[in-house]
């Protein structure tokens, strides 16, 4: 079993960017990090009037706030997840099939898309999305909450559900409130759904035994901020935002590492020189950049492992 500790990790490599913020919005429902692109996080449930850093978020730079996904004060690491995507954000969606949501069932587009699949199978999603409960009479179907509605069964009970279940969909919110790793674990037997506005489009999935990403596609940035702030909700499937699914299979996992560590490398190729430069012509003071490189790097290294890991598992299934 993987550390929980890694995940965070990996997380905070894929975010280490210097792009400074230039709006941040703890909304009702989403907190959106904004830079040149954006990030959305779902915000904690539990309001609260006295958080320390208000006022101070724009300026920051992604570097900064990513780190504040280990923390344990759900603002501060709600913080940290939208950094963290906006970061990620800037590069190219994996390949995948965009979901084209109805106005009346918008938020619940990736259980339509999965449903001829879930029939007579033993189905558990973590956590409640608003109308899923349209589905109690076609699905055997068990939803895990922390804030329990109905028939819905509390967070311990993932110890003995999760591991009988056929299928699990598990809300990328729990990355952000640290419960992911141990779900991830609970449901390695089942085919696992990992999804979310939340949701990091960071290519190592896999190794927490995820078959399926369904994660946010954004279409129109400015119109999906103004709904995020203004307290929208399921509103943001309709108001500049869709669902994206990937499936993990090791080639597309495999090509989307391949993609990622080639964009990496030319940007190590490129700090690499400019520090050269920077040395070159006298200059004593450290390289500006020298973050960046060191961490372009890091992120390489174990990109680098996570593919050599698909590869001799999957070349190894062949022979």
């Amino acid at each position: 079993m993987m550390r929980p500790s890694k995940l965070y990790e990996l997380l905070i490599d894929h975010a280490s960017s210097d792009a400074k913020v230039t709006e941040f919005s703890l909304g009702l429902v989403w907190s959106v990090c904004k830079t040149q692109q954006l990030g959305l996080a779902m915000s904690p449930s539990t309001p609260t009037r006295t958080l320390s850093w208000p006022g101070t978020l724009v300026g920051k730079t992604l570097r900064e706030l990513a780190k504040w996904i280990i923390e344990w004060e759900p603002y501060a690491a709600t913080v940290g997840m939208a950094a963290i995507n906006c970061s990620l954000n800037r590069f190219e969606l994996p390949a995948g099939i965009t979901l084209l949501s109805t106005s009346d069932k918008a938020n619940l587009a990736v259980f339509e898309h999965f449903l001829p699949r879930l029939k007579n199978q033993k189905v558990v999603v973590i956590g409640r999305y608003p109308g899923i409960e349209t589905y109690n009479n076609e699905l055997n179907l068990t939803i895990l909450e922390r804030q329990v509605q109905g028939s819905d069964l509390p967070d311990p009970a993932a110890e003995y559900i999760l591991p009988e279940a056929d299928w699990v969909f598990i809300t990328a919110s729990s990355i952000t409130n640290k419960t992911f790793p141990r779900l991830a674990e609970l449901a390695k037997n089942a085919k696992t759904v990992l999804m979310g506005p939340t949701l990091p489009w960071m290519p190592h999935w896999h190794e927490y035994h995820i078959d399926y990403l369904a994660g946010l596609e954004i279409v129109d940035p400015v119109t999906l901020y103004q709904t995020a702030a203004e307290g929208g909700g399921v509103r943001i499937f309709e108001n500049g935002a869709r669902y994206r699914i990937v499936e993990l299979s090791p080639s597309n996992c495999m090509n989307w590492l391949k993609t990622r560590i080639a964009q990496d490398y030319a940007e190590k190729a490129r700090l690499t020189d400019e520090m050269e430069r920077w040395y070159g012509s006298g200059k004593s003071s450290r390289f500006p950049q020298f973050n960046e490189l060191h961490d372009t790097t890091a992120r390489l290294s174990r990109m680098d492992t996570s593919f050599k890991t698909l590869w001799d598992a999957h070349h190894g299934s062949l022979t």
